[in-house]
């Protein structure tokens, strides 16, 4: 029983084909009760039949009853031709005559009154066997070879409805033990929800295998990277520990201490995006913008706004971190902060930092927001840019259904933001 057990449970295939054996089985046992049923004595059918032939053998009696060569042929013929008994009996339901084979206790019993003119004239009384083996095998065989047809074309609807599951379920166990890289294919006869079902596991596989290797390049970049301010940290701890330069050291060590937290922050924000669901608020754009100029450092002099912006939907913590990585960015790489514009759309806002450095060289406009994207000048590499800022930014803002943006400035120097929906667009 163990073995049959796990026989059924290996596959699904085995335990659609048995079940559908079972749902053909209960088709046929219902078939066969209905119709035992519909065929059986006592029924409304039943009785209808039995009253006609009631009637028609009463009639057909009653004009040859006094006719006894007639009668006795007519008595005869009925016992032959449908294999019944006929008892002929008086008005006081003494049987005078019999015709056909004797019938047991289980036999069927018709009594038709002959009458004539309104008189009885004697009672014919007809009797059949109730079972008749012969006749149940006629539509019983028949049957049973239809429902092992079915069943065995159930085989093959079976394989077809678990092929496309079973695939799945391959799939599933190759991501489970680590090969990202795997995907569920469809035969072309696979319709409806399983296609649906394998794109979006297959989308699922995407994404995963791109995250892991994003995060296997970031750890590998990052790992390079924390190599130069820990050993500058190194070197500035034991000069100070020698009285070299005291105050000197500790203001560089508090720069690459700032540095490190930068990188962390960085690297936290691309966890959220990744692995957390984001909980998004409103926020007013320009309270926003003053908040981040003045963590900046900037003065809030340098917020232009541009019409009346609406409310956004975004993640605080996450949209504060962009426009801090758009800010330094400028004050890094731009020559310093020039402004920072906040535009409304008729659907939109938009955050823009503007810089006053040389501008963006051409196909820059979207080489900038690519991870670990830096210039290839020395300056850039001196000031220890990893080139996350502005890939972070562009992740946020798509994370919140908008886009980054980038492109020179007339006056010199680039303008740098992202574009986010209102959020009574988002809520609508």
């Amino acid at each position: 029983m163990n073995r049959l057990s796990c026989y059924v449970r290996d596959r699904l295939q085995r335990r659609l084909f048995l079940w559908f054996g079972v749902a053909i089985l209960l088709s046929g046992v219902a078939f066969s009760i209905v119709m035992l049923l519909v065929s059986a004595p006592g029924g409304p059918a039943w009785a209808r039949e039995m009253g006609r032939a009631r009637a028609f053998l009463g009639a057909r009696f009653g004009e040859v009853w006094h006719d006894d060569r007639a009668r006795e042929s007519l008595a005869r013929a009925i016992a032959d031709d449908l294999d019944v008994s006929v008892t002929l009996r008086d008005p006081n339901g003494a049987a005078f005559q019999a015709f056909g084979h004797g019938c047991g206790r289980r036999a069927w019993t018709l009594d038709a009154p002959a009458v004539r003119e309104g008189h009885r004239l004697g009672v014919v009384s007809i009797c059949a066997e109730r079972t008749r083996t012969g006749g149940l095998l006629r539509w019983f065989a028949p049957l049973v070879a239809a429902g092992m047809i079915l069943w065995a074309l159930s085989g093959t609807v079976a394989r077809r409805l678990s092929r496309p599951l079973e695939e799945l379920a391959r799939v599933a166990g190759e991501i489970g033990r680590g090969n990202y890289g795997a995907r569920a294919r469809m035969g072309r006869h696979v319709h409806g929800e399983a296609v649906v079902l394998s794109m979006a596991m297959n989308e699922m596989a995407a994404r995963i295998e791109r995250q892991m290797s994003d995060q296997r390049e970031l750890l590998a970049a990052v790992s390079h990277e924390l190599r130069t301010p820990l050993a500058r940290i190194r070197l500035l701890t034991e000069l100070t520990r020698d009285g070299v330069n005291a105050q000197k050291n500790l203001d560089e060590l508090d720069r690459e201490v700032f540095e490190i937290d930068a990188l962390v922050g960085d690297l936290l924000a691309q966890s959220r995006l990744d692995f957390t669901a984001l909980a998004k608020e409103q926020l007013d754009p320009v309270e926003t913008g003053l908040r981040a100029l003045d963590r900046a450092g900037v003065g809030a002099e340098a917020l232009v706004v541009e019409g009346k912006p609406e409310p956004v939907l975004a993640e605080p913590t996450l949209f504060a971190r962009a426009l801090a990585n758009l800010l330094d960015n400028a004050k890094k790489h731009g020559g310093g902060v020039v402004a920072l514009r906040i535009t409304a759309l008729a659907d939109a806002v938009v955050f823009e930092v503007e810089d006053a450095g040389r501008g963006l060289e051409p196909g820059e406009e979207r080489r900038i927001f690519e991870p670990f994207y830096r210039r290839p000048d020395e300056k850039a590499r001196e000031q220890g840019s990893l080139g996350l800022g502005l890939s972070l930014v562009s992740r946020i803002a798509e994370a919140h259904g908008g886009r980054a943006r980038a492109a020179n400035r007339e006056e010199g120097g680039a303008r740098i933001g992202l574009e986010l929906p209102v959020a009574s667009r988002q809520t609508a």
